[in-house]
């Protein structure tokens, strides 16, 4: 057992997501699907090709416009986030990554053990990944699709002062439930905290997993607090002018 705040990783967490994710290749890409949908994987490998036939510029949901909703026959759908870069890498490599284990993979191993841990995550599905050639690939991460908006859209939207301190109030149980349980966000921002509602009652949940640290105790406090001030300047830099999160409300969601 490491200690709190130790840099080592769970490794069988990172390597493999394991049994309860079968693997099925079909070409160069390979798919990692949930057992329970693995009956559906010819199906999934179905919409996953009518998404990479949609033009280059195509705009989807999230931070990068790279979230896509596909459905399913029988009405269920998935929610397919594409790998795409960010900064001036971007324009040079877009979707292309370099490594031997691909993000994808890796994020679902982490996922999953951070879902069996207890915390609010986007329920992972699967990820697929598409070889170039060797060490150069292209990723996609799978999760259920849910309803709902980023905490940065629900605050653009909501104007009643009170709902928003709610949501707040949720989010910042999510983070904390996170770091209690051994996650550390790594791009921790108002982008990857996603608010659903059933009825009256809101939900916080935590995306985008692709840079997460995974350990075996609770975060130190070290750490924990240099997340939360980072979530801060993300906070501040979206609304400078505070025309969404007023002081009290950054404090309630970033305080140490």
């Amino acid at each position: 057992m490491l200690p709190a705040g130790a840099f080592g990783w769970v490794r069988h967490a990172v390597r493999d997501p394991g049994p309860d994710f079968p693997r099925f290749g079909l070409g160069r890409r390979v798919l990692y699907i949930r057992r329970d949908l693995a009956p559906r994987a010819t199906a999934i490998f179905a919409a996953l090709a009518r998404l990479a036939a949609y033009p280059p510029a195509t705009a989807g949901r999230g931070n990068r416009a790279s979230g896509f909703r596909l459905p399913l026959d029988g009405g269920s759908e998935i929610f397919a986030r594409v790998g795409r870069r960010g900064g001036l890498i971007g324009r040079l490599l877009s979707d292309l990554y370099l490594g031997v284990t691909p993000r994808p993979v890796r994020e679902l191993a982490v996922a999953n053990e951070a879902r069996l841990r207890g915390i609010p995550i986007a329920e992972p599905l699967g990820a697929m990944v598409e070889t170039v050639v060797p060490g150069l690939y292209r990723g996609t991460f799978l999760t259920r699709a849910m309803a709902g908006m980023t905490l940065w859209e629900f605050l653009r939207t909501d104007d009643d002062p009170l709902v928003r301190t709610h949501v707040i109030g949720h989010a910042r149980g999510a983070i904390d439930t996170m770091h209690r349980g051994g996650l550390l966000h790594a791009d921790l921002n108002l982008h990857n905290l996603f608010v659903t509602q059933a009825g009256d009652q809101f939900s916080v949940v935590i995306l985008d997993l692709d840079k997460a640290r995974l350990f075996p105790a609770p975060i130190a406090p070290a750490r924990r607090h240099g997340n939360l001030a980072r979530l801060a300047r993300s906070a501040r830099k979206l609304d400078p002018d505070g025309a969404c999160l007023d002081p009290r409300m950054i404090a309630m969601l970033t305080a140490p």
